[in-house]
Protein backbone atom coordinates (compact mmCIF):
# COMPACT_ATOMS: atom_id res chain seq x y z
CA UNK A 1 0.00 0.00 0.00
CA UNK A 2 1.48 3.77 -1.24
CA UNK A 3 2.47 5.33 2.34
CA UNK A 4 2.09 8.39 0.83
CA UNK A 5 -1.65 7.81 0.15
CA UNK A 6 -2.38 6.90 3.58
CA UNK A 7 -0.50 10.18 4.99
CA UNK A 8 -2.96 11.66 2.86
CA UNK A 9 -5.82 10.08 3.94
CA UNK A 10 -4.83 10.82 7.60
CA UNK A 11 -4.68 14.27 7.14
CA UNK A 12 -7.71 14.54 4.86
CA UNK A 13 -9.93 12.41 7.62
CA UNK A 14 -8.40 15.31 10.45
CA UNK A 15 -9.26 18.03 8.57
CA UNK A 16 -12.92 16.85 8.64
CA UNK A 17 -12.58 16.04 11.74
CA UNK A 18 -11.18 19.82 12.46
CA UNK A 19 -14.38 21.40 10.56
CA UNK A 20 -16.57 19.15 12.81
CA UNK A 21 -15.53 20.76 15.71
CA UNK A 22 -15.41 24.11 14.36
CA UNK A 23 -19.08 23.82 13.64
CA UNK A 24 -19.37 21.92 17.08
CA UNK A 25 -18.03 24.70 18.39
CA UNK A 26 -19.77 27.56 16.62
CA UNK A 27 -22.80 26.28 17.51
CA UNK A 28 -22.07 25.49 21.34
CA UNK A 29 -21.05 29.03 21.39
CA UNK A 30 -24.00 30.52 19.51
CA UNK A 31 -26.18 28.75 21.87
CA UNK A 32 -24.10 29.32 24.98
CA UNK A 33 -24.51 33.98 24.11
CA UNK A 34 -28.51 33.81 22.80
CA UNK A 35 -30.99 35.50 24.89
CA UNK A 36 -33.27 32.81 25.18
CA UNK A 37 -30.63 31.12 27.55
CA UNK A 38 -30.26 34.10 29.75
CA UNK A 39 -30.56 32.73 33.56
CA UNK A 40 -34.10 33.17 35.00
CA UNK A 41 -33.25 32.59 38.68
CA UNK A 42 -30.41 30.83 40.29
CA UNK A 43 -31.61 27.18 39.24
CA UNK A 44 -31.61 27.83 35.49
CA UNK A 45 -28.53 26.32 34.32
CA UNK A 46 -28.82 25.98 30.56
CA UNK A 47 -26.55 28.75 29.37
CA UNK A 48 -23.91 27.90 32.01
CA UNK A 49 -23.80 24.36 30.84
CA UNK A 50 -23.94 25.78 27.07
CA UNK A 51 -21.17 27.78 27.99
CA UNK A 52 -19.26 24.86 29.58
CA UNK A 53 -19.89 22.81 26.17
CA UNK A 54 -19.26 25.50 24.11
CA UNK A 55 -15.40 25.58 26.25
CA UNK A 56 -14.68 21.55 25.82
CA UNK A 57 -15.52 22.15 22.05
CA UNK A 58 -12.98 24.78 21.83
CA UNK A 59 -10.66 22.59 23.18
CA UNK A 60 -11.22 20.41 20.95
CA UNK A 61 -10.96 22.25 18.04
CA UNK A 62 -7.49 23.21 19.87
CA UNK A 63 -6.41 19.57 19.85
CA UNK A 64 -7.66 18.79 16.14
CA UNK A 65 -5.11 21.68 15.06
CA UNK A 66 -2.13 19.94 16.71
CA UNK A 67 -3.33 16.61 15.39
CA UNK A 68 -3.01 17.98 11.98
CA UNK A 69 0.25 20.06 12.77
CA UNK A 70 1.82 16.73 14.01
CA UNK A 71 0.85 14.47 11.14
CA UNK A 72 2.20 17.02 8.75
CA UNK A 73 5.43 17.06 10.42
CA UNK A 74 5.68 13.41 9.89
CA UNK A 75 8.18 12.39 6.56
CA UNK A 76 7.41 9.83 4.14
CA UNK A 77 10.07 7.21 3.68
CA UNK A 78 10.28 4.02 2.55
CA UNK A 79 10.14 1.27 5.14
CA UNK A 80 13.23 -1.02 5.57
CA UNK A 81 12.54 -4.22 6.12
CA UNK A 82 14.96 -5.30 9.07
CA UNK A 83 13.54 -1.83 11.08
CA UNK A 84 11.04 -2.57 13.96
CA UNK A 85 7.74 -0.83 14.20
CA UNK A 86 7.85 2.88 15.81
CA UNK A 87 5.76 6.00 14.88
CA UNK A 88 5.06 6.33 11.15
CA UNK A 89 4.80 2.24 10.26
CA UNK A 90 1.74 1.35 8.42
CA UNK A 91 0.95 -2.32 9.99
CA UNK A 92 -0.81 -4.98 8.17
CA UNK A 93 -1.84 -7.84 11.08
CA UNK A 94 -3.25 -11.17 10.61
CA UNK A 95 -6.20 -12.24 12.79
CA UNK A 96 -7.18 -15.20 14.41
CA UNK A 97 -9.58 -15.73 11.63
CA UNK A 98 -7.36 -14.58 8.83
CA UNK A 99 -8.96 -11.22 8.80
CA UNK A 100 -6.49 -8.64 7.87
CA UNK A 101 -6.28 -5.08 10.04
CA UNK A 102 -4.61 -2.22 8.68
CA UNK A 103 -3.08 0.15 11.38
CA UNK A 104 -1.09 3.69 11.50
CA UNK A 105 1.19 3.83 14.55
CA UNK A 106 1.18 7.83 15.08
CA UNK A 107 1.74 10.32 17.59
CA UNK A 108 -1.88 11.30 18.23
CA UNK A 109 -5.36 10.93 17.31
CA UNK A 110 -5.72 7.50 18.18
CA UNK A 111 -9.14 5.91 16.78
CA UNK A 112 -9.62 7.67 13.80
CA UNK A 113 -10.56 5.61 10.92
CA UNK A 114 -10.42 6.38 7.43
CA UNK A 115 -10.20 4.28 3.81
CA UNK A 116 -7.45 4.38 1.54
CA UNK A 117 -7.64 1.89 -1.67
CA UNK A 118 -10.88 0.55 -0.16
CA UNK A 119 -9.52 -0.61 3.14
CA UNK A 120 -9.92 0.65 6.38
CA UNK A 121 -6.77 1.83 8.15
CA UNK A 122 -7.34 2.98 11.79
CA UNK A 123 -4.93 4.90 13.58
CA UNK A 124 -3.37 4.06 16.98
CA UNK A 125 -1.06 5.22 19.19
CA UNK A 126 1.71 3.58 21.16
CA UNK A 127 -0.13 4.80 24.33
CA UNK A 128 -2.73 1.99 23.28
CA UNK A 129 -2.54 -1.38 24.30
CA UNK A 130 -2.25 -2.75 20.58
CA UNK A 131 -0.20 0.47 20.04
CA UNK A 132 2.37 -0.64 23.13
CA UNK A 133 2.13 -4.59 21.93
CA UNK A 134 3.85 -3.37 18.42
CA UNK A 135 6.63 -1.47 19.64
CA UNK A 136 9.53 -2.67 18.66
CA UNK A 137 8.15 -5.46 16.52
CA UNK A 138 9.33 -7.08 12.91
CA UNK A 139 7.18 -8.96 10.40
CA UNK A 140 6.26 -12.66 11.52
CA UNK A 141 5.73 -11.40 14.61
CA UNK A 142 3.15 -13.08 16.94
CA UNK A 143 1.79 -10.59 19.50
CA UNK A 144 -0.66 -11.13 22.12
CA UNK A 145 -3.12 -8.52 23.46
CA UNK A 146 -5.83 -8.57 25.87
CA UNK A 147 -8.85 -6.21 25.35
CA UNK A 148 -11.59 -6.14 28.07
CA UNK A 149 -10.85 -9.43 28.98
CA UNK A 150 -10.58 -11.15 25.65
CA UNK A 151 -6.90 -12.33 24.24
CA UNK A 152 -6.65 -10.90 20.52
CA UNK A 153 -3.61 -12.99 18.54
CA UNK A 154 -1.98 -11.25 15.55
CA UNK A 155 0.31 -11.78 13.34
CA UNK A 156 2.45 -8.96 11.73
CA UNK A 157 2.58 -9.49 8.00
CA UNK A 158 3.37 -6.53 6.89
CA UNK A 159 5.34 -2.88 7.68
CA UNK A 160 5.75 -0.33 5.20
Amino acid sequence: MDKLLVLEGILKALALAAQQARNAAQQAHQTATHAENVAENKYDTLGLEAAYLAHGQSLRVVECGLDIEAFQAMKHQPWPADQPIHIGALVCLLGDQNNQRWLFLGPRAGGLKFHVGGREIVLITPSAPLGKALLGCLVNTEITVNINGQHQHHEIIGIY
